[in-house]
């Protein structure tokens, strides 16, 4: 093992995505000798009704872009739409990372418009292909409530636009015990986080001992909002990674390299 890797031997690592999501993240941490700690901050529920989303499989013919927002939002949406249908071969889609790449791809659509660095509404919205929508009718497929900027921007570019909700999105009910316990002993070395709601939930869920211990660990991060919100909260010491599992590895890599933990 090379002494970069050897950096993560040993460390207790908050993962934080949700459950039935954080595998791809503990299982790297694992083979790079890190004890992560499953700790999701974020529950995935499916909608009651359904309806809405039977409805739009059958309008996707007549649409110019479908906008998905996350893994979720493919998994959510297309399990169910295309249940009984085939996905239309004129319609492309879009998406705002390379996770979501992947989970379109398993449902067969491969014609994706997708940025390449930063991963977000606003890198979407800066791609030639969302120009010129005058005319252009799009959905976009997300969680219950979520940022509005991509359809705003969407319709001021001419396009009509409606959101579909697909899933829902929700606080575990989650003893933080085992986190506490890390802490109060000195042994919990980094936590992780995936999304500004992720976070919120997580400072609500570890209660007010925990968030003192929260804001002085060293906290991996993979967008600027995130960083933004826990510098609102007052964590110092907020490191920006790169996007998906990989930017967060490679930012603890490169983190506990330079951190030799103090006996």
């Amino acid at each position: 093992m090379s002494a970069a890797a050897g950096a993560l031997v040993g460390r207790h690592i908050v993962v934080t995505r949700p459950a039935g999501q954080a595998a791809h993240l503990a299982e790297a941490l694992v083979n790079l000798g890190a004890r992560p700690v499953l700790f999701p901050v974020l529950a995935i529920f499916d909608i009651e009704d359904r309806q809405p989303l039977l409805d739009a499989a059958l309008r996707l013919d007549g649409i110019d872009l479908a906008c998905f927002v996350s893994p979720n939002a493919v998994d959510k949406a297309l399990s169910v739409m295309l249940a009984d249908r085939a996905w239309p071969a004129s319609l492309c889609a879009a998406t705002v990372g390379r996770s979501s790449e992947l989970a379109l791809a398993r449902f067969g659509v491969t014609e994706v418009i997708a940025p390449r660095e930063h991963f977000d509404s606003e890198a979407l919205l800066e791609l030639p292909q969302l120009r010129d929508m005058a005319g252009k009718r799009v959905i976009i497929f997300r969680g219950d409530g979520g940022r509005e900027l991509l359809g705003d921007t969407l319709r001021q570019r001419g396009a009509t636009v409606e959101y579909v909700t697909c899933y829902r999105r929700g606080r575990p009910d989650l003893d933080p015990a085992p986190l506490l316990k890390l802490w109060s002993e000195g042994r919990l070395d980094a936590v992780t986080v995936t999304s500004s709601e992720g976070l919120r939930n997580l400072v609500d869920m570890v209660g007010k001992l925990g968030q003192t211990w929260l804001k002085k660990t060293p906290l991996f991060v993979p967008h600027q909002r995130i960083a933004a919100l826990a510098r609102a909260i007052g964590c110092r010491d907020i490191l920006l990674t790169g996007p998906g599992d990989e930017g967060l590895v490679a930012g603890l890599l490169e983190y506990f390299r330079d951190h030799v933990r103090v006996a």
